[in-house]
């Protein structure tokens, strides 16, 4: 039977039904082709690249050192392989101001994808960007996706969490967090990330302030994920973790082999060629 094949405009809209389903979504982030299709493959309902893996695996460090071109291309090639809806990580846009925004986003739109990770650090001067400036590129963003006919799935980063030294305390991170979280809302954003967020009762008041999708990184200390579905969110994504764990799997097999070890590690591994093959024919 034939797979019915959605248009740009409906995969933004299964996007933003997933975040609204009561079901958490979660997104190991991936970065080519390949790991796409496996995840589409497995049954996940969208896919997620990360910044962190894209740049690494083409050998850039993060933090926009990748050009924004050669992301394009790397978007394009997943979003345009798979039939269901992607969420790019750009960073800050690889914009130094509101025009180069505009450009990069109608580029953006055209390879496919149907959603975004925007976060709020100055890549510049490694600092938080005013709210307020974050705000305008919120809105320039929906703006832009609204007249392109593709409801754009804007999941709105703060680095409040990695800028914690900003800070008097916690509870002045906490409340410098909700008040973005709403004033990103307000600006049109449709999912909150407070990425490095760990504290259960951070993303509880989160959560309750804001009454909008929230997104949560895995890493170490978060609560589990039947504990974050518990307390409503939305969201959990791996950033590079995902990366990490295929490297990790891949340095200790090498390290095997060079101790003359691991040819059954090799020889009896599930993932044939056949496997892969049906892939990226699928």
């Amino acid at each position: 039977m034939a797979t019915t094949k959605f248009t740009q405009a409906e995969k933004a809209k299964q996007l933003h039904q997933l975040h609204h389903s009561g079901k958490l979504l979660i997104l190991p982030n991936i970065w080519d082709v390949l790991g796409a299709k496996l995840l589409e493959d497995l049954g996940y309902e969208a896919i997620a690249t990360a910044s962190a893996a894209v740049a690494y695996s083409n050998g850039y460090n993060d933090g926009e050192n990748i050009p924004f071109g050669e992301v394009l291309h790397i978007l394009k090639r997943i979003a345009g392989n798979i039939n269901v809806p992607v969420t790019a990580d750009i960073e800050s846009g690889f914009a130094a101001n509101e025009k180069e925004l505009e450009k990069n986003m109608h580029e953006l739109i055209e390879t496919g994808v149907v959603g975004i990770n925007i976060e709020d650090t100055d890549k510049q001067t490694k600092t938080l960007l005013p709210a307020e400036v974050q705000c305008r590129k919120i809105k320039l963003i929906k703006k832009i996706s609204l007249e392109k006919d593709v409801p754009l799935f804007i999941n709105a980063r703060t680095d409040t969490y990695v800028h914690e030294s900003d800070f008097a305390s916690p509870q002045e991170q906490l409340e410098e967090t909700i008040k973005r979280g709403i004033a990103y809302k307000d600006a049109g954003a449709d999912c909150f990330y407070p990425i490095l967020l760990h504290n259960e009762q951070h993303i509880k008041a989160i959560i309750e302030a804001l009454q909008m999708p929230v997104n949560i990184l895995m890493m170490p200390g978060v609560p589990e994920l039947s504990a974050l579905q518990q307390m409503g969110v939305a969201r959990v994504s791996l950033g590079p973790g995902f990366f990490k764990y295929a490297v990790k799997a891949m340095q200790e097999l090498a390290i095997k082999l060079q101790n003359n070890e691991g040819t059954k590690d090799v020889t009896n591994n599930t993932v044939t060629s056949e496997y892969l093959k049906r892939l990226v024919r699928d």
